[in-house]
């Protein structure tokens, strides 16, 4: 009879035994590939939201707040600074913008390149309820909000027209070609957004000329959002020199918004899979306390084995066999409740994203296990190839 078939014929006698020498591998293995399924689907998650919002780079006006008080008497806080950008500040921010994007991708062709989608919010009264009109660049922000459908009549093509966000037209009743006043200026409805589950539902989208002439906000902006034409493009870098050579503006990266919660969403990470690890270490005292019970209860088939010619390299095979086979069952079984934890778990701590099972994870999940088992196994498979033939006469 071979070494592996003695192996399994004894694992199928022991059936419970081995199975309580891999629950502790399973439940290591299982909270690692949780947590790294549940890490993945988050980060997707992060990511998509930030592709979702379109811009790289939000510009708004540099504006401070100063503490106000009289000797120990706070008096709140004061704003320091015009809450409104000059639009002649575009074309440089369009040079900076374009020249350091050309110069990290080695772009040589002339026009424009990024999108700079300059807005322009106030507050007007329509029908008897106060609403936000967003003076827009139409041509910029369709390019900007790809994810933007129309579900009635068209998007904006001429100035006295505007796009009704779907809350505002299903509160207001708003229906293409409706007219509207905005500060007594007339405009028509040319369609009705559909929901977008953000503030934008709740707008009014008027081109930017428009809303500058009726509020008397001419030449001035409110924000300027800059998509660039690629993730990997220095948007920091154009933060930095945007804000270095443009007073009274501040440049923010979108990605640097998402760094404290990728920062977080790491720190949690190493938490859980500290725990992880250490799961895995009492599965491996686990498997080792199991494996030592093995080979005092086989104290006579050893001796007999070695009676018969058995080597001590045959006696750490059998082990080691042992070893793998509960690895192996441990790794699969571990990334299969792992899996099925980050399904229950994910959609709770992301508020409903959609994990999906990670192949990747399958191949790692057997090596570790099979490794934590391995070496677990080293002592008392050490321990067995040592003993005596007459310490197994000795056993009966």
């Amino acid at each position: 009879m071979r070494l592996y078939q003695m192996v399994v014929k004894d694992i199928t006698r022991r059936k419970k035994r081995v199975l309580y020498a891999s629950v502790g591998v399973v439940i290591g293995v299982a909270t690692i590939v949780a947590v790294l399924t549940i890490a993945l689907a988050g980060e997707t998650s992060i990511n998509s939201q930030l592709e979702k919002y379109g811009a790289n780079l939000m510009v708004m006006p540099a504006i401070s707040n100063i503490d106000v008080g009289l000797g120990g008497l706070s008096l709140g806080t004061l704003a320091v600074g015009e809450n409104r950008i000059p639009e002649d500040k575009l074309p440089e921010i369009r040079e900076i913008t374009d020249g350091l994007i050309r110069e990290a991708r080695g772009i040589k062709a002339e026009g424009n390149i990024a999108t700079i989608a300059p807005k322009l919010y106030v507050n007007a009264e329509i029908n008897g309820t106060s609403v936000v009109v967003a003076g827009v660049d139409p041509q910029e922000e369709h390019k900007l909000k790809t994810w933007w459908r129309v579900s009635k009549g068209r998007y904006l093509q001429t100035p006295d027209e505007a796009l009704v966000g779907a809350t505002v037209a299903e509160l207001l009743k708003f229906n293409v070609g409706d007219r509207i006043a905005l500060n007594g200026r007339e405009i028509t409805i040319a369609g009705i957004l559909e929901e977008t589950g953000s503030n934008e539902d709740y707008q009014v989208f008027v081109p930017i000329e428009t809303v500058q002439e009726a509020f008397d906000k001419e030449g001035l902006v409110s924000s300027i959002d800059i998509r660039a034409l690629c993730s990997a493009c220095p948007t920091t870098e154009i933060a930095s020199a945007i804000n270095g050579k443009i007073p009274g503006v501040r440049a923010v990266a979108v990605k640097q918004i998402a760094e404290t919660e990728m920062g977080m969403l790491e720190k949690i990470n190493r938490f859980l899979l500290a725990l992880a690890g250490i799961t895995l270490a009492v599965g491996c005292f686990g498997v080792v306390n199991t494996m030592m019970t093995s080979v005092h209860e086989r104290i006579k088939d050893i001796g007999i084995m070695k009676a018969v010619g058995a080597s001590r390299n045959q006696i750490v095979k059998i082990f080691l066999y042992e070893a793998i086979i509960i690895g192996v069952a441990g790794g699969f079984l571990g990334y299969v409740a792992g899996t099925l934890l980050a399904y229950i778990v994910g959609p709770l701590i992301f508020g409903g994203v959609a994990v999906s099972y990670v192949p990747q994870y399958f191949l790692p999940s057997l090596v570790l296990a099979t490794f934590v088992a391995i070496i677990a196994t080293v002592y008392p498979a050490f321990r067995a190839s040592k003993i005596k033939v007459a310490d197994s006469f000795r056993s009966l």
